[in-house]
């Protein structure tokens, strides 16, 4: 028997730096940026899905809103059930249970059928999102984490606005003859990719010994989350019903016990305790109103340049790409700029975005396209905002230790989510209700409340801003 060593590492190949992790990033955004698209890809074929299908007003609202329901139904429970059983392991579950439901979505014989598809697309996306900075969180240190998360961000941006472009772009393409279905079926082969690739990439992770499903506190959450989140996408549609406050009223009550539980189980779905970590607090109640009035400005301001002014959704969608790009670029390379600085990004982006969504609305009042102002306050707020969120994600979870990672990505992603319902409920149930009279109206007061909460988002990122001070002194 012949031993052999390896040969020693040549200079060039000790200093090369090790791109594994960076591979691993990239296909954990992709199954990200595929989950996030699907958020709002189906808003542009609902037409033809009505045509098609012989589908009720009803029924399409369940199309659009049954992927977010099922999709908060799982946020907090998919980062514990990665922590217990790998998180590789629920990643590649979730993306193929994605994969397999966006097969179904785009073969659906009928509109019951897609709705029932959707809302197990949803659950499927639960699975996979809350590992994604779960891993981030324990496979990234110090600047590294930072950029991470940077990009975690710009994805997030840009795949809300990608995700109506692309659905105009497949849907008026008529590819073979299949209309709307190709918005679902091109998650097959990316998913496949996806799913393959993370069996190679991502850590196995040791399962954490010791913890278990918190039964209690997870037979709390689902219908807490399914009270409030049903009623606030299903409101404005059906005319809020009697049904859609006592829903609310009961979620808000199992919100409470659910928080009650928690604090007295031996291993809780949620430690609370995370809340108590420098920053983290504020930093979440900056996000909730931040993606709040986002998600806000992107389905109001599609909806007016839509209906409104008569544009395609391809065009709306083309017309505010300019700004998800651009927040995207400075989401992601925010921590080039000088070190000193960093703290006061969210709570000056956030001034800066909501003066971006005043002068928006003020450039869309007189009832005409908007011009060079309109273009402006686009760009204004993909800077703002994107330098706002970068920094935001990195001062509130970059210092949440390994063993609260997954506590912190279940809270941080049930925000996005959840801020992004709220946002669009209240504010399109607030433009289509002054619509009635004049759609410039309803989308220039609608542009002046998102400013409004905006500034008290820069309230909680100064508070951040402050926590990270004290920390870094």
């Amino acid at each position: 028997m012949t031993l052999t060593t390896p040969a020693p590492a040549t200079p060039d190949r000790a200093a090369r730096p090790d791109r594994r992790p960076w591979f691993m990033l990239t296909v954990l955004l992709l199954g990200q940026f595929m989950a996030l698209l699907d958020v709002t890809v189906v808003n542009v074929a609902m037409t033809d899905i009505r045509t098609d299908l012989h589908a009720s007003g009803a029924a399409l609202q369940l199309v659009v809103s049954g992927y977010t329901v099922g999709y908060a139904m799982l946020l907090i429970t998919g980062a514990r059930l990665g922590e217990l059983f790998g998180r590789r392991r629920l990643f590649v579950t979730g993306v193929v249970a994605f994969t397999g439901c966006s097969l179904l979505c785009g073969l659906a014989p009928g509109a019951g059928f897609l709705v029932v598809a959707r809302i197990a697309q949803g659950a499927g996306a639960a699975l996979m999102m809350p590992q994604v900075i779960s891993v981030i969180q324990a496979q990234f240190t110090g600047p590294a984490r930072a950029k991470a998360l940077s990009a975690y961000t710009a994805v997030i941006s840009v795949a809300f606005v990608a995700g109506q472009v692309l659905g105009g772009v497949l849907v008026g393409a008529d590819l073979f003859g299949a209309g709307w279905r190709p918005i679902f079926l091109v998650n097959v082969p990316i998913g496949v990719l996806v799913a393959v690739l993370a069996l190679r990439l991502l850590p196995g992770g040791a399962v954490r010994a010791g913890r278990r499903l918190d039964l209690a506190g997870l037979a709390i959450a689902v219908p807490a989350v399914v009270l409030v989140v049903l009623p606030l996408v299903l409101g404005h549609e059906t005319g809020w019903p009697v049904w859609t406050f006592v829903s609310l009223a009961a979620g808000a009550l199992l919100a409470v016990l659910f928080v009650v539980v928690e604090r007295r189980v031996r291993d809780p779905l949620v430690n609370l305790g995370v809340l108590r970590i420098r920053g983290v607090a504020p930093g979440l109640a900056a996000l909730a109103t931040g993606v709040a009035s986002y998600g806000g400005f992107l389905f109001c301001v599609a909806l007016h340049l839509q209906a409104g002014l008569g544009e395609t959704a391809l065009a709306a969608g083309l017309s505010m790409a300019p700004g998800g790009v651009v927040f995207g670029v400075c989401g992601f390379f925010w921590h080039k700029l000088p070190e000193r600085v960093h703290a006061a990004l969210t709570p000056c982006g956030y001034v800066g975005s909501a003066i971006a969504y005043a002068l928006l609305g003020f450039s869309l009042a007189d009832g005409g396209t908007g011009g060079a102002l309109f273009f402006a306050a686009l760009l204004l707020f993909g800077v703002s905002m994107g330098l706002a969120f970068g920094s935001l994600m990195a001062h509130a979870l970059t210092h949440v230790p390994l063993e609260s990672a997954a506590d912190a990505s279940g809270l941080l992603t049930t925000t996005l989510q959840l801020g992004q319902v709220v946002g669009v409920a209240t504010f399109g149930s607030l433009f289509l209700t002054l619509a009635g009279r004049s759609s410039a109206h309803a989308i220039t007061t609608t542009m002046t409340w998102a400013a409004a909460l905006l500034v008290v988002g820069a309230g909680f990122a100064v508070a951040l801003a402050r926590a990270s001070a004290k920390r870094q002194a």
